[in-house]
């Protein structure tokens, strides 16, 4: 059988150069070698890397829409963080809104993640992390 890893997820959106920049100062992360300077034609395909580990993230430019908030069966990243009220604040200052109300107001306050939609509408969710 031959092997098969994951490569990486990749993320259809208008604008990959906006949504890969939401993403770069979300997470922290760098540009892959040959995608940092935008294309003056246009960004078609853009990769990001996490410098500290070997993990990736695409962004492909799709005129397709992303489907509402809880319709149907979807892929969203699940992102770590050290506190989700530095995390909530940083999400929202990039371009993220919440899906949801805070865990206090839907009722669950020990849950230990919180929804966005990323600036083109994906969904995603903030994540303590081991829980």
């Amino acid at each position: 059988m031959t092997t098969r890893h994951l490569r990486q997820p990749t993320l259809d959106c208008a604008e990959p150069r906006e949504l890969a920049e939401f993403y770069r100062q979300l997470l922290g992360w760098v540009y892959a070698d040959g995608h940092e300077e935008p294309d003056p034609d246009g960004d078609d395909f853009l990769l990001l890397i996490d410098p500290d580990r070997p993990v990736r993230l695409a962004f492909q430019r799709s005129d397709a829409t992303v489907a509402p908030w809880r319709v149907g069966a979807r892929v969203h990243l699940d992102l770590d963080v050290d506190d989700l009220d530095v995390g909530h604040e940083d999400a929202v200052r990039l371009g993220a809104r919440p899906l949801t109300g805070t865990p206090e107001e839907e009722g669950h306050g020990d849950d230990p993640f919180r929804v966005y939609a990323d600036p083109s509408g994906h969904p995603f969710c903030l994540c303590l992390p081991d829980q």
